[in-house]
């Protein structure tokens, strides 16, 4: 996997505060947006360059860690970790005392696991094994595309992943695709792949959970009257029945008819009306006449 500058990448420079590294990436990720840019190769390089930049700088550990190895920064606890093993077994001292440890050190030791005249790190006369970097994506999908089941072939690094977003998924949620990160070090496991699902809701719905909203506008006569009344459901459409004086703010719940309950085939949740009640405009003389008696018969 190429090495990315991630500073470079947003733009920013190495002192950046997080609410900088955060409006960078904003800015970016509406530039290189896919939806922004259909079809753009160069473009869905970039969205996921300036993605993997974000998730690493915008976590303070990961970002230590970054500025303190570089490139190598998934392995650094590994070598100072073996550095302390060299300590506690009398070894060399002069390079990794208390103090820290050298540029040269740290140089070596991962010259030793990526190459340069030596076959692999050993300890014990083996070569130790490290698993590849995890890696972090996310997927942009509409409420609707997870109403089912919803098949999708990412690339990620030019490998084409192929899996099934479970329908009922939530907003923000992560699903993580094993061995399918960065290539393992010395014959190690692969890392894994982490893809965080963002929906954006462009229905008339409001999702809570598994429960779906909605408002239904009545006019003023079938709501003190009764009637029947059809209205848009996310997957079809059904015929109400109004009960006489109905008030603004009543709810009725249609039991089934809300979102799927994420890996659970057949189980959903509710649908909540709420009903508001529409006022009539521009009145007719005969009307005006008519709501007055009504009203001095109130």
């Amino acid at each position: 996997m190429d090495f990315i500058d991630y500073y470079k990448a947003l733009g920013i420079p190495k002192t950046a505060t997080p609410d900088e590294i955060k409006k960078a990436y904003r800015k970016l990720a509406r530039k290189y947006h896919p939806d922004v840019n259909p079809d753009d190769k160069e473009a869905e390089r970039k969205f996921k360059e300036i993605n993997e930049a974000n998730e690493v700088l915008s976590n303070p550990e990961n970002r230590a860690k970054y500025d303190k190895y570089g490139k190598d920064w998934k392995h650094g606890e590994e070598f100072e970790r073996q550095q302390q093993q060299r300590r506690s077994q009398g070894g060399q001292r002069s390079r990794s005392s208390s103090q820290g440890f050298s540029e040269s050190d740290f140089s070596d030791y991962f010259e030793s696991m990526f190459g340069g005249g030596r076959s692999g790190y050993q300890q014990g006369g083996r070569s130790v094994k490290f698993k590849g970097q995890d890696l972090n994506a996310e997927l942009h999908l509409n409420l609707r595309d997870v109403y089912k089941d919803f098949p999708q072939v990412l690339d990620v690094n030019g490998n084409k992943i192929r899996l099934t977003i479970a329908a009922g998924i939530e907003n923000g949620q992560t699903i993580k695709i094993p061995g399918k990160g960065g290539q393992g070090v010395n014959g190690g496991p692969n890392g894994d792949l982490y893809i965080k699902i963002h929906l954006d809701n462009t229905t008339e719905f409001h999702r809570m959970g598994n429960n779906l909203h909605k408002n239904v506008e009545l006019d003023l006569y079938t709501a003190m009257l009764g009637g029947e009344l059809v209205t848009d459901t996310f997957d079809g459409k059904v015929k109400l029945k109004i009960a006489p004086e109905t008030q603004n703010g009543d709810k009725v719940r249609l039991k089934g008819k809300g979102f799927p309950v994420y890996k659970k085939k057949g189980e959903f949740g509710d649908l909540i009306l709420t009903y508001s009640i529409s006022l009539p405009k521009n009145l007719t003389e005969k009307e005006r006449e008519l709501f007055k008696e009504l009203k001095n018969l109130r």
